[in-house]
């Protein structure tokens, strides 16, 4: 009996990225059709465990543009959609089984691919207030260092007068 390998998946509206968790992965096949249909199949590093995937992927493929990367870790595919559109999940079938989840290292909502993912744009980070260069740090450090002496002038004058008001603080 095989096994189901821990597998990731993020996608952009042309690609999806499929990343299979099987450190030390023996034997490794992948198989992708151009309908959608992907295979996979290893064996594990200690026992030769097989491990096994058969998707159906939501929609088809460009077989010829996807890459595959077999790392001592992770096997990555990077697959190629034949149609550069936003698939609303990655298989046909509703409900995902247990063993896929969604790669939040990958993610990118579909409003955010039309801008950059972290890219700031024309974005003028100067008028958020947040200082900057062209602070004058100097002036308002003395500033503050003057209004602070003063504060201290008027609490010595005020214990020294050695009246009180009604709530026992000195009166000026």
């Amino acid at each position: 009996m095989s096994r189901h390998p821990s597998t990731k998946w993020a996608q952009r509206s042309d690609k999806v990225f499929l990343t299979i968790e099987l450190p030390d992965a023996r034997d490794v096949k992948l198989n992708l059709k151009p309908e959608g249909h992907f295979i996979f199949s290893a064996k594990g590093p200690a026992d030769d465990t097989p491990y096994e995937l058969d998707l159906e992927l939501f929609d088809a493929v460009n077989v010829e543009e996807s890459k595959a990367a077999v790392a001592p870790r992770t096997i990555c595919y990077l697959i190629k959609k034949a149609d550069s559109k936003w698939w609303p999940r990655l298989l046909k079938e509703g409900k995902p089984p247990v063993f896929l989840k969604v790669d939040w290292d990958k993610w990118q909502d579909e409003d955010d691919e039309d801008i950059g993912l972290g890219d700031f744009g024309d974005m003028d980070f100067s008028k958020l207030g947040m200082g900057g260069p062209d602070d004058d740090l100097e002036d308002d450090d003395e500033e503050d260092t003057a209004d602070s002496a003063n504060k201290d002038d008027e609490d010595i004058k005020a214990e020294g007068s050695g009246e009180q008001d009604a709530a026992g603080e000195a009166k000026p």
